[in-house]
């Protein structure tokens, strides 16, 4: 039998031995933990390191072979580098575009000013007076549609939007929109009232935009009409022109895209004018597309309709014989040469 003063010591000395045990295998775990822990987030490491040291977006990061956690975090930051370096790519393309388009208009104001200064004498100045004034013209057109542009790019949302009657402002637009000299007739055909929810002087400029496009293509004829279908209030625009071939049916969409170059340039085509239009209808949650014709080019706009306002016309009539009335309504404007 062990007396009580060894029993003490001994249970001390075990206690002791324990602790240090105990905190030799702590420092231990700790130990393999860190070492563990930094072998596993070296790729991590690396990763950070590269994407700190990135100033061209065509680099990519290398993606470790075994698939887990780490290779995920890889592949997503290449698609971000992929991304950011297709909007530089569009940034630098649509830079150069501009500048080049600013060129023309500038050479062409320039030379013909500069020759009238040098031959005083033998200068039509009403002739150089005109073709200033219509390089001018083309030099705002070009900076107002940039402009436009930049703020579209902004992403910034549509401000005080409203209730529109697209019935009411494609009429509108259709019956005042200038033609210049060519003689080209103008239809705008409804059933009645269709609203939507946007900007009306953006929605102004959107069909504007279109009108545009098709008096520069158009043969004979422009034939707008505007309808509601399935929850969306449904604008096309349709000319007698020489249409689109299938495979430059989205790429006339693109900025600075002319199919007919030297003719949209001498007609003071910026080619802007529809990648605008697509922007605004997207702006305003809607679409903008080409549909295919054998003949002909027909543009079509879809807005999600609307609500009528309380204060609409008719709004709270009833109908008769219990069916709805349609109000059809037609105008036309023709320019003559």
């Amino acid at each position: 039998m062990l007396v009580p003063d060894t029993s003490e010591e001994i249970a001390a000395a075990i206690d002791d031995k324990l602790l240090r045990a105990g905190l030799a295998g702590l420092v231990l775990i700790g130990a393999v933990a860190y070492f563990t822990v930094r072998i596993a987030l070296r790729p991590v490491e690396a990763v950070r390191r590269f994407t700190a040291s990135v100033t061209d977006p065509s680099e990519r990061v290398s993606v470790p072979a075994t698939a887990h956690e780490i290779t995920a975090l890889a592949d997503t930051i290449n698609d971000t580098l992929q991304r950011l370096d297709h909007a530089a790519a569009q940034q630098r393309r649509f830079v150069a575009d501009a500048a080049h388009e600013l060129r023309s208009p500038l050479t062409t104001l320039l030379t013909s000013l500069e020759v009238a200064l040098a031959y005083p004498e033998r200068t039509d100045w009403t002739a150089t007076a005109t073709t200033a004034a219509r390089q001018t013209r083309r030099l705002q057109r070009l900076a107002e549609d940039l402009l436009l542009l930049a703020r579209l790019d902004t992403g910034a949302p549509t401000a005080d939007p409203e209730t529109v009657d697209m019935s009411a402002l494609t009429s509108e637009v259709t019956e005042h929109h200038p033609l210049g000299a060519r003689k080209v007739a103008v239809a705008c055909d409804n059933t009645g009232p269709a609203h939507v929810r946007g900007n009306r002087d953006q929605l102004e400029r959107l069909l504007r935009n279109l009108l545009d496009n098709a008096a520069r293509h158009a043969a004979h004829r422009i034939q707008v009409t505007v309808r509601n279908e399935d929850e969306q209030v449904v604008v096309t625009v349709d000319d007698d022109g020489p249409g689109v071939p299938a495979e430059d049916a989205e790429r006339i969409f693109e900025r600075f895209v002319r199919l007919d170059d030297a003719r949209s340039r001498d007609q003071g085509g910026t080619g802007l004018g529809l990648a605008i239009a697509r922007d605004l209808a997207e702006r305003h949650a809607g679409t903008l597309s080409l549909v295919p014709r054998t003949l002909g080019a027909c543009f079509e706009l879809r807005l999600p309709e609307a609500p009528a306002p309380d204060d609409a016309p008719g709004k709270d009539q009833p109908s008769s014989g219990g069916d709805a009335v349609d109000a059809r309504t037609t105008s036309s404007v023709a320019s003559s040469m």
